[in-house]
């Protein structure tokens, strides 16, 4: 499971950047199957990939967090 301090498995901030702007889509929806939020990673699959992702990036830039619309 993922820390709750950190995205993106819990790594550090720096690497969670580099993997954001390179795996970004595919990041976003293996954290929301790791958390066990199945309905939120089904979404992302198929609705959210493509624009989320940038979303995510500024983000993480400057929070350290990602967004999370639905929780389920």
């Amino acid at each position: 499971m993922a820390k709750s301090s950190k995205d993106y498995f819990g790594l550090p901030w720096l690497v969670s950047v580099i993997l954001c702007l390179f795996l970004g889509p595919i990041m976003g929806i293996l954290t929301r199957f790791s958390e066990g939020k199945i309905l939120a990673g089904l979404l992302r699959l198929f609705f959210g990939w493509n624009l989320v992702w940038l979303i995510d990036f500024i983000l993480i830039l400057f929070t350290g967090k990602i967004l999370r619309v639905v929780n389920l």
